[in-house]
């Protein structure tokens, strides 16, 4: 306790002096004022009034007072003490008044920052002698509360150490294996080492054998020292045969634990498209396995916008949206196991995107954002791997305000470095970036965005300082409330260049101190180096951050720059000016790498290595490019750099020959290509083999056992040269090797053993590479001597030709046969994840093979099999590896052909093939090694088996194994059909034949010659061609020409005056070498007359094409109005030539004819009986005649009727509906109708005939139909067909609904409208229009009258009514008769009888004239006029 109070009294006393010096110096502290540039600086001396009496008086104040006064009261007192001193002191004008005003203003100044500095001085000293106080009280050395403690662990499991630790201060830790420390950054991976809290942990990850050992931690502090041990057992772990118990490993978790059934393989997405990675399992994941991670070049992944995690029970997913380039890499997918977790890996590399403009350049990647202030921020990238088929000339750098799509440039001109200041930016907002490259073509896709940065002071959260106290309390201190007021700010200091390039040099400067409370923003001035005159740099653009992108430089000139700051109170002086600055040089690419080298790796990859440049910091990694030799194809191997000094190149073609060279990348672009490396054959490397497995005893005597073994799953690409095998007699427990010379075989018979005693074996395998891993132990078998009845288990069960839903088994026979001879083999199959065991053959099998059909595509299965004997079935074999039925990608099968020698073989080709593979070949499943009857040959990946007498003892089935691949076989069954095929192929090229290509043909010529000719294969200039004409040997004369083409294998013969002496056969024997052949031509009987009448009738087509003649000859055509337009073309006229047309040998005088076009035509308007007959056109003049004749009789007329028909069919309308006042007409109107135009009427489909109610009939251009006394029965679908001969043409309409409402409706007003006209009032026999008669004559008018009812008659005269006193009407029946005795010159006028009844009425009127004795009666059209004009 003492302790504790002399060090909280020497902390006062210290601070009290500290503070007291504090205020020494802020009394005696002079103001210095910052003028122009060009003036010196001058300084003002304070006035004897500030004397260190007033100082020392204050600080005995604050001494004695510290406890109880707040730093306000000291001020105040210094304050009044300063006013009180001042006032002593008289000065004289407005300079010293102004003085005194400064003076005034500084102290209060100074003495405001000094008291803000004592506070948080005193602050700062009790807070760490709080700490220092604790420390002392607290001090312990270091010491492990809980120690480490031992762990033994299976293989592959991970494992962690931890203990406890305590100590004051806390202690520094160090972990140690055997006494060397351990540094996770030497193996990334292996190690984590973390400490939480006194909590150390060491986990080691996949622990192997060589992690055995002892492990340390030591921790360490001022007051001391402490180790803690614990040994670490790793046992290797192989399933039950490691003696796994079933209380830690139950045997329910240890079936159901999930494996990878499909992996994703190295792969080449293209850049922007979606793609994903997937994997399946071989069961679904249980609990403790579905923690699934993703990793990336060993960092664990994440989901994000760019990247998406999908996982179902048995399968998971990792999706990329739109993969970049960034994506590239090394891709692991781990799942826990309950040893630990299993993993796989795989490269994916991204292509370049496609693009619309050829030549341009790839993207760039990698963008990053460094150095971010408040406006202003740096920006690196890498540049792409392909320049396209231009160099780079730079990058175009592009920004967007986060949140929209708004994309701006940032520079004007190309960058030529993959880096960029950027400037200019708004404080406060969030921006993104990207960046493309752009050649002489154009521009490449744009790198993928960055993410969104915002614009901020990168020293913001230096300016806050938190401040512990007692009771776990804290004080909040900031700059701002530290330093006093700050109005016109102080210039900036440390004005410098931070990046100098050929184009632009970015300014860097310190912010004033103290910088104020109000926001800054800097004006840049620069000057030519030695020169006085200053010019603004940044004109209106605010600088908020102490950063500043210059780009207007002068190449080869110095410039100086100073800076000052700005804020709301003013401007301040500027800095110092900087040290003369100049744009940079052109950064040169870095050079490329050496000592590029290849190495084997798989049999489609190749491991690149190559030696890293030295003192590169510069240096962004390595872009790999390949190409197969010969092709000078140089392909991009990766698109993002890699940093180590190797890559593996996936998706090589096994057997090609390749060569690789390496770039170096930089922010300067790519260097020039490294050397090429030596060429390589792509194909697995070679390596040590996997362990031999699956051990089993095939049989037992007293002191003897047969041991057999499976050969390694993986034999390191080479053949397998033998085994070595160690023997332990169980009760000695200790393992002795059997044999010093490898075996060839994988079964050993074992002899010198003790009967009784158990015993376990172990063998490894041996090949070109050395000794490979040694097997796991087999199970303990015991030497007592078999001898039951039955027979042993067979062996070796294995498997080829495995494709989707078939495969063969192969086993050899046991060892033990038991008391009799084997007689056959049962097999039987498992499915994968079950335990049911089935028969696959009901009957034993004889042989040591048997194929297995109607497998399920996807499934595995395992097999085994079990001989039989008389005594019985025997053990089952080990069960066969697991297969799963699918066809390989890329299988091929046996090809069968005939080469070129005729000889038949069978041809396999593999992809896959190692230095050590050998094609073995078996007929029947037996090896063909010694036979006789066939030859082996291969090249490269390519085996063929050759027949050397191929016949019937060579029929069965043919099969092929690759050794030293994964089961690569195929097998082809030979049958007879097939053999004989190939049999008569191979005579044909033993026996070559000269190909026909066409036989003969017969031309006729222009002039009526004839052309036999023939074409065979090209022959060469020494081939003998020989012709033979009935047996006569033929020569070329000049009736018969002979001409040979040879390159074109052409023979042909002009016969020029073609008759019957050329009747027979023609034969042409053609030999080049040793294929030969003979073709022959028989132009007898019919055949022969044929090509003479051809000849003859071409000869004299050729005589009449001398002449006028016809090029197209007489045709006639059915226009669209049914008119028969005849024409016919003729050429070769003259001014002489005459046409004619003729019919029936009669001139016709109607015809055309355009002897400039050679058109000629013949219209007939309309079709009629006198058509028929025979029409001809002739064309002639002095050179001939040409006559084309058509005949219209018969079969002709017939034709043209038919297109008649056709024609007036085509112009039918449609059905048309007309009401009448019998009843409703159906009818379409054609342009013409004929008779043999053959109509046909429906209703409801049903076939109308013509009878009482219906009436069909036709006019020149309608087709109708009536429906008389129309009903409800006759509502429906109408259908008119009409068919000219050949086709049907059909018009339709329905007649029901509103169509025949309205029709009917029209029928019944016109049914009453005739109804009222027939019956109504009429005059029948009318009256004479003018009658003359003499005085005293009687007039006697009569007329026949009708209607019902009967009509009312009245006379009229001169339109009034007939004075009835001198006439007589009288009315019998339907005769009326008006009668006038002794007529007078007064009964003259205009007589009308009017007739009416309800349904009408009529008149009729008569002119009667009455003349005297002796006069001429007037004519009667002159009394007709006279009375008209009398009556008006």
């Amino acid at each position: 306790m003492a302790t504790a109070k002399a060090v909280s009294y020497r902390s006062q006393e210290k601070h009290t002096s500290q503070t007291s010096q504090s205020f020494k110096t802020s009394t005696s502290t002079t103001k210095r004022k910052f003028k122009s540039s060009d003036e010196d600086f001058a300084s003002i001396t304070p006035p004897k009034l500030i004397t260190a009496d007033v100082s020392s008086s204050h600080i005995s104040s604050q001494k004695q007072s510290s406890s109880s006064e707040s730093s306000d009261t000291v001020r105040k007192k210094t304050s009044r003490a300063w006013k009180k001193e001042v006032g002593k002191t008289t000065l004289f004008g407005n300079d010293l008044q102004k003085l005194e005003e400064g003076l005034s203003r500084a102290t209060n100044y100074m003495l405001m920052t000094t008291d803000r500095k004592a506070l948080r001085q005193i602050a700062e000293e009790r807070a760490q002698e709080a700490k220092d106080f604790i420390e002392l009280c607290s001090a312990r050395p270091a010491s492990f509360d809980i120690p480490l403690r031992p762990h033994t662990v299976w293989e592959r499991m991970a494992v962690k150490l931890a203990c406890v630790v305590q100590g004051s201060p806390l202690p520094d830790a160090k972990w140690y294996k055997d006494g060397i420390q351990i540094r996770p950054s030497i193996t990334p991976g292996k190690y984590r080492i973390q400490n939480k809290y006194g909590l150390h942990s060491l986990e080691i990850a996949r622990c192997d054998l060589d992690d055995s050992g002892e492990y340390s931690i030591t921790v360490s502090n001022a007051y001391g020292e402490s180790t803690s041990y614990a040994n670490v057992l790793v046992n290797s772990y192989e399933g039950t045969y490691a003696g796994a118990d079933e209380e830690k490993f139950p045997t329910a978790m240890l079936e159901t634990e999930a494996d990878f059934a499909k992996v994703f393989l190295p792969s080449f997405p293209q850049e922007l498209e979606s793609y994903f990675l997937s994997c399946t399992f071989s069961s679904p994941l249980p609990k403790y396995q579905q923690n699934v991670q993703w990793f990336r070049n060993g960092m664990p992944l994440k989901e994000s916008k760019w990247l998406q995690m999908e996982q179902t029970q048995q399968s998971t997913f990792l999706i990329f949206p739109s993969v970049h380039k960034e994506d590239e890499g090394l891709y692991t997918i781990r799942i826990p196991t309950l040893t630990g977790y299993k993993e796989h890996s795989a490269y994916v590399f991204v292509r370049d995107a496609e693009v619309s403009t050829a030549g341009v350049p790839g993207s760039p990647l990698d963008v990053k954002c460094h150095d971010v202030n408040k406006d202003y921020l740096f920006l690196s990238w890498s540049p792409p791997s392909t320049d396209g088929e231009t160099n780079i000339i730079g990058y175009y750098v592009e920004r967007c305000e986060a949140g929209t799509n708004q994309w701006l440039m940032c520079n004007d001109r190309p960058v030529k470095e993959c880096k960029f200041p950027v400037g200019h930016l708004t404080p406060g907002h969030a921006y993104q970036f990207r960046v493309r490259a752009v050649n002489q073509r154009g521009m490449s896709h744009p790198s993928k965005v960055t993410k969104p940065v915002t614009m901020v002071d990168p020293k913001e959260a230096d300016r806050t300082m938190v401040i512990p106290l007692d009771d776990m309390k804290t004080i909040t201190v900031t700059k701002d409330e530290l330093e006093a007021e700050v109005t016109v700010p102080l210039p900036p200091t440390n004005v410098h260049a931070a990046e100098k390039k050929d184009s632009y040099v970015v300014l860097c400067w310190d912010e004033p101190v103290p910088r104020g409370r109000e926001p800054l923003t800097y004006l840049i001035e620069k000057s030519l180096h030695g020169s006085k005159s200053w010019q603004l740099a940044n004109m209106d653009i605010p600088v908020h951050s102490p950063r500043f992108v210059v780009s207007d430089l002068a190449e080869g000139k110095q410039y100086s720059f100073r800076v000052r700051a700005e804020n709301k109170h003013g401007i301040s002086e500027p800095s110092l000016p900087s040290e003369p600055i100049s744009l940079g040089k052109i950064s040169a690419p870095l050079p490329p790498p050496k000592k590029v080298v290849a190495y084997r790796d798989t049999k489609t990859s190749a491991v690149v290595r190559w030696d890293k440049l030295k003192d590169a910091d510069d240096c962004l990694g390595y872009y790999v490019y390949c190409c197969e030799c010969g092709t000078n194809d140089w392909k991009t191997v990766n698109n993002k750099p890699v940093t180590s000094d190797s890559l593996t190149v996936p998706g090589l073609t096994t057997g090609k020959k390749y060569i690789f060279h390496v770039k170096s990348v930089s922010p300067a672009g790519l260097s020039k290509p490294s050397q090429d490396s030596e060429p390589i054959i792509v194909n697995a490397a070679i390596a040590p083999p996997s362990a031999p497995y699956c051990f089993v005893l095939l049989y037992c005597g007293k002191n003897e056992m047969i041991v057999g073994w499976r050969a390694p799953q993986f034999r390191g690409g080479a053949a397998i040269l033998g085994y070595f095998l160690d023997q332990l007699n169980v009760s000695e427990g200790e393992w002795h090797s059997f044999n010093d010379n490898p075996l060839p075989k994988t079964v050993c018979k074992v002899g010198n053993l003790k009967e009784g005693q158990f015993y376990r074996f172990r063998a490894c395998a041996v090949n070109l590479a050395g000794v490979g891993k040694m097997s796991s132990p087999s199970d303990e078998f015991i030497c007592e001597e078999w001898t039951m009845a039955q027979p042993g288990p067979p062996f070796d069960v294995r498997y080829t030709e495995v494709r989707s839903t078939s495969l063969m088994l192969h086993w050899d026979p046991p060892f033990y046969t038991g008391k009799s001879a084997v007689t056959g083999y049962f097999v039987e199959v498992c499915e994968m994840g079950k335990e049911e065991w089935k028969p696959v053959n009901k009957n034993a099998v004889s042989g040591t093979h048997l194929k297995i059909p109607n497998l399920e595509t996807g499934k595995g299965y395992s097999f085994r099999v079990r001989a039989v004997n008389s005594a019985g079935v025997g053990e089952p074999s080990a069960p066969s590896d697991p297969v799963l039925a699918e066809t390989r990608p890329g299988t091929k099968e046996i090809e069968v052909d005939v080469d070129e020698d005729g000889f038949i073989f069978f041809s396999f080709e593999t992809p896959d093939l190692s230095d050590s593979s050998e094609f073995i070949w078996s007929k029947d499943y037996e090896d063909l090694a010694d036979s006789d009857r066939v030859k082996m040959e291969s090249d490269g990946n390519r085996s063929k088996l050759i027949l050397t007498n191929p016949s019937e003892q060579d029929l069965g089935t043919y099969s092929v194994e690759v050794t030293e691949t994964d089961g690569i076989s195929s097998s082809h069954t030979l049958t007879p059909e097939e053999l004989e095929k190939l049999l008569a192929r191979s005579h044909e090229i033993r026996n070559p034949l000269i190909k026909l290509i066409s036989g003969w043909n017969i031309d006729i010529l222009e002039k009526g010659e004839v052309r036999l000719w023939l074409q065979v294969e090209p022959l060469s200039p020494d081939a003998q061609i020989k012709l033979i004409f009935n047996e006569t040997p033929m020569s070329s004369t000049p009736t018969r020409q002979i001409k040979y083409d040879k390159p074109k294998g052409l023979v042909e013969i002009i016969i020029t005056d073609f008759s019957r002496k050329d009747e027979g056969s023609y034969t042409a024997q053609i030999q080049d070498g040793k294929p030969k052949n003979q073709f022959t031509l028989v132009l007898i009987d019919d055949k022969f007359k044929d090509v003479l009448d051809r000849s003859d009738f071409q000869r004299k087509e050729w005589k009449r094409k001398q002449g006028p003649h016809f090029l197209e000859y007489l045709k006639w055509t059915v226009t669209e109005e049914c008119e028969i337009l005849f024409t016919c073309k003729i050429t070769n006229t003259r001014k002489d030539t005459q046409f004619k047309w003729f019919k029936d040998g009669k001139q016709l005088k109607d015809g055309q004819c355009d002897f400039q076009t050679g058109a000629c035509s013949l219209l007939l308007k309309e079709f009629t009986k006198n058509t028929e007959g025979v029409y001809k056109a002739t064309v002639s003049d002095a050179r001939g005649e040409d006559v084309s004749e058509l005949n219209l009789t018969g079969k002709g007329l017939e034709d043209l009727i038919r297109e008649i028909c056709r024609v007036s069919a085509l112009t039918a309308g449609p059905l048309k509906i007309q009401s009448t006042a019998e009843g409703i007409k159906l009818y379409s109107v054609l342009k013409c109708y004929v008779d043999d135009l053959k109509t046909t009427w429906f209703h409801k489909e049903k076939k109308l005939d013509s009878s009482q109610r219906i009436k069909i009939g036709s006019s020149p251009t309608q087709v109708w139909m009536h429906i008389g006394n129309p009903t409800e029965a006759d509502k429906g679908k109408y259908t008119l067909e009409l068919f000219d001969g050949k086709e049907k043409h059909k018009r339709t309409l329905d007649l029901s609904g509103q169509a025949f409402a309205d029709a009917m409706a029209e029928y019944q007003r016109l049914k009453q409208a005739a109804f009222a006209e027939k019956n109504r009032a009429r005059i029948e026999q009318g009256l004479p229009d003018v009658a003359t008669i003499m005085e005293d004559k009687t007039l006697i008018l009569t007329c026949s009258v009708s209607g019902d009812p009967a009509p009312e008659v009245s006379w009229l005269k001169n339109e009034k009514p007939l004075p009835v006193e001198r006439c007589e009407v009288s009315i019998k029946g339907k005769i009326v008769t008006l009668t006038i005795k002794q007529v007078t010159g007064e009964d003259s006028g205009m007589y009308e009888l009017l007739v009416k009844n309800k349904h009408g009425s009529e008149s009729v009127k008569v002119t009667v004239s009455v003349y005297k004795h002796g006069e001429e009666p007037l004519e009667a059209h002159k009394l007709a006029l006279g009375q008209s004009g009398k009556a008006l």
